[in-house]
């Protein structure tokens, strides 16, 4: 393909490089004459191992030039990527200018193209930036509409200092966000050469992607200093301990916990953080991570509620009481705790719970509903129907198979909250439906 990289700093250049690499013909863009100079003499303008000698390759054999000209750039191409900087103001937020800039000038030359042109945004921006700068800008400067004349699409880099070329060769996964099939399959066309799993989604999806891997990344390096530091007090090998917590790939390394939904609750959870932070206060250590997770679970709940409370309707109905599904433990259930405000705010509860109402009977929990919860228990219904006839706002807390098809019976006034990501019957059902997160 022939593409144009604009913005020859790290990620430009080692994308600009790879993709030269890989037989596609490239025409980096800077408004920096010595980086451009530099490419066009074989030489890396940053130090990244094994780029120069992959920068004089391509460049010998014709299959990279650098240039500050736009319109020879996009004249030349039929693809635009770009890299970018999107630096942190002082208050955080991004500065967008370069990114604003780049694509009017980009967008000037479009204008004068009577071929369809792909835009794709390297950039790290946040949600909402493809669309609100980037589109606008090149829809301003070029007369011509996004889906017509050019086309926008979003391919996150996932490079790491040090292994830029590693990673660009074997990435976790590629992924490009578009809104029109063009747009994909132009940019997929780059990649035909990486061996990794193509995830094709919508821009917005894509623009948050980077970021979520960054702030876990960051968050990862958090906690493993935070634990690392109560073990050095407590005389134990903290390398030790991360080694082998690493080696459970079913819970500490993998999507099972990682699905947005209502807080945690149970008998280990919050006991076993509550415990930790305890300990660490009395070794005088610091854990600002991990002392901020309770907090966090507790304004989960609140965001519960407050879902609830602005429906303005007061017949509340829950199904699910247990903190999850298939048990009927009610310690620390965040359901429970959801009930109890509830009532506290004036309104009117239906609870239904298959292994709760067994355990009220005869299961473990009986003197802990009947000495903790009484006035919850009383609230507790036979049947689903009993909730739905009888309710508003319907709530459904925990993963239940019993809740989709129950949820087909449901009724146009009535509205449902989802705090666990149901397999929602789609046109089947009739209430409003609204996820807590999503």
């Amino acid at each position: 393909m022939n593409v144009s990289v604009f913005g020859l700093g790290y990620v430009g250049c080692v994308s600009a490089a790879s993709f030269a690499a890989d037989g596609h013909h490239v025409v980096g863009v800077d408004v920096n004459p010595d980086k451009v100079a530099a490419v066009n003499a074989g030489r890396s303008p940053i130090v990244e191992p094994g780029l120069e000698e992959q920068l004089a390759e391509v460049v010998g054999d014709g299959r990279l030039r650098a240039t500050t000209d736009t319109a020879e750039a996009i004249a030349a191409t039929d693809v635009s990527l770009l890299c970018v900087g999107t630096p942190s103001r002082k208050n955080g937020s991004l500065d967008l200018s370069y990114l604003e800039r780049v694509a009017t000038q980009i967008g000037a030359e479009i204008a004068k193209k009577p071929t369809y042109h792909v835009v794709v945004v390297r950039s790290t921006v946040l949600p909402g930036t493809t669309h609100e700068v980037v589109i606008p800008a090149l829809e301003r400067a070029s007369g011509k509409k996004y889906g017509n004349g050019f086309g926008v699409s979003v391919n996150p880099e996932f490079l790491r200092e040090g292994t830029a070329l590693k990673d660009f060769r074997k990435p976790p996964l590629t992924l490009v966000g578009h809104n029109h099939a063009a747009d994909a399959s132009g940019t997929i066309a780059l990649y035909q050469a990486i061996d990794a799993p193509l995830i094709s989604t919508s821009i917005r999806v894509a623009e948050m992607i980077k970021y979520t891997s960054n702030t876990w990344h960051a968050l990862k390096v958090c906690f493993a200093n935070e634990i690392g530091n109560v073990c050095k007090r407590l005389g134990v090998d903290s390398h030790e301990v991360m080694d082998v917590f690493c080696r459970d790939d079913k819970l500490n390394l993998s999507p099972y916990y990682l699905k947005p939904g209502f807080a945690f609750g149970g008998s280990c959870l919050p006991k076993d953080v509550r415990a930790l932070q305890y300990r660490a206060k009395e070794i005088d250590v610091d854990l600002p991570v991990i002392s901020s997770i309770l907090t966090s679970n507790r304004l989960q709940i609140e965001h519960a509620l407050t879902e609830v409370l602005e429906t303005g309707k007061k017949r509340v109905g829950l199904l699910g009481f247990s903190f999850k599904a298939g048990t009927d433990d009610l310690r620390e259930s965040p359901l429970v705790i959801l009930a109890e405000a509830l009532l506290g705010k004036g309104c009117s509860l239906k609870i239904y719970d298959r292994n709760v109402s067994i355990a009220r009977l005869v299961g473990a929990n009986k003197a802990y509903i009947e000495e903790q919860i009484p006035h919850l228990s009383s609230l507790l219904c036979d049947t689903i129907d009993e909730v739905i006839d009888g309710s508003d706002v319907i709530v459904i807390g925990n993963k239940s198979s019993e809740f989709t098809p129950a949820l087909e019976r449901t009724r146009p006034e009535q509205i449902v909250i989802d705090l666990v990501r149901l397999p929602v019957p789609g046109a089947l059902l009739q209430a409003e439906y609204r996820g807590i997160c999503w």
